[in-house]
């Protein structure tokens, strides 16, 4: 199969080459949650050359990502215009047809389409934002860990410590041991006080009544978010729960979505209160772009799922957006591997407008020492 070609519709500019590596960074600690425990992260970067400059893109998953990206995507992109990332995205999900586009397929157009879009406002020197047209200047995050592993006082002095810093929601994880979670709650409400608003996430590991029970004894801590009580995938459980939690406890799910009619199945059932998405699974900017234009649609509120400095941009860019996750395993992966990546100011994150595209450097030196088997190339 022939390489495309640049057309004379855009800058001029070819996708020259992808490079790729996959890194595999511990954990500061072990984490668990609802259904799953881990002691490392994977993120899978992605170059894109053309023009003389270079983008940069990422997805958190499986190393084999990086394969994907090597054997079948770079020969969709390469040769391409650089500017006409719609174009490529298209001829990615192509490509993937008899892969199965959902999960690590998914996750690896992800990162390549987000280095698309970066190498695009790197060739026209403007931050991403700009070239997307700004929303707002900044986005609200609200602070993710409190993992099922940790000990009370670390529950507390992580909680407590985003709430000092000026954050307005923080979250902890729930559902791996359910006789438990009602005093793991009651404590980050007392390290929190009053104002912050203290959300959960079960990752789906409730059964209906159970997440029913559990969301009733939440309430009584203020508890206003409550995600993923039961599987994404039980329709019909979620909007249950939506209808029958307590008022001012707000439903969310939509993180383990990875393609519009996915999305569309949850908005359509009125499963949610909120729609996550989160641009590493969904297919990347473009992805998260069309979600978007779905919650519009569908008048339902978007919050991004973590990877915090591949979404500041993206997230300014769009109208329905609620809030950003600040997770922390991904907030401290970005801080080690990337230059440019930029910290919160009073519970916000502002896109640093000095700098073109997402605003990082990959730190190779730093990232290769992490590099996972066969994670170079």
């Amino acid at each position: 199969m022939s390489a495309p070609t640049a057309t004379g519709t855009g800058l001029g500019v070819a996708v020259e080459r992808l490079d790729v590596l996959a890194c595999t960074v511990p954990t500061d600690a072990p984490e668990s949650d609802g259904t799953l425990a881990w002691d490392s992260t994977t993120i899978v970067v992605v170059e894109s050359h053309g023009g003389g400059h270079t983008g940069l893109g990422y997805t958190y998953g499986h190393a084999s990502a990086a394969g994907l990206i090597r054997d079948v995507l770079a020969e969709a992109v390469v040769g391409r215009e650089a500017s006409a990332v719609p174009a490529a995205w298209a001829a990615m999900a192509r490509a993937v047809r008899n892969l199965g586009r959902p999960g690590v397929a998914a996750g690896a157009i992800a990162a390549v389409d987000t280095a698309l879009w970066d190498l695009k406002a790197r060739l026209l020197d403007l931050p991403l934002v700009t070239l997307l047209g700004a929303a707002r200047e900044s986005v609200e995050l609200y602070g993710s860990g409190g993992f099922t592993s940790y000990t009370d006082e670390r529950l507390a002095e992580q909680l407590g410590g985003w709430a000092e810093e000026g954050f307005g929601a923080v979250k902890l994880k729930v559902g791996r041991e359910p006789g438990r979670d009602l005093e793991r709650v009651a404590v980050a409400r007392r390290a929190l006080g009053a104002e912050p608003h203290l959300f959960v996430d079960a990752n789906g590991a409730l059964a209906r009544k159970q997440a029913l029970a559990c969301a009733e004894a939440f309430a009584e801590h203020d508890v206003t978010w409550f995600e993923e009580p039961v599987s994404s995938d039980d329709l019909e459980g979620l909007r249950l729960l939506r209808d029958r939690a307590p008022a001012g406890m707000e439903i969310a799910a939509g993180e383990y979505g990875y393609d519009l009619p996915g999305f569309r199945r949850l908005l359509e059932a009125g499963a949610v209160d909120v729609l996550q998405a989160d641009a590493t699974r969904c297919a990347g900017i473009t992805g998260f772009l069309r979600v978007a234009a779905l919650c519009e649609a569908f008048g339902v509120p978007l919050s991004a799922h973590t990877a915090p400095a591949l979404h500041l941009h993206v997230c300014c860019a769009v109208e329905p957006l609620r809030h950003l996750e600040w997770f922390h395993d991904h907030a401290r992966v970005e801080r080690m591997l990337f230059d440019g990546v930029t910290q919160p100011r009073a519970g916000r994150l502002f896109p640093d407008l000095s700098r073109p595209g997402l605003g990082l450097e990959l730190k190779r030196a730093d990232a290769e020492r992490h590099l996972s088997s066969g994670g170079a190339g």
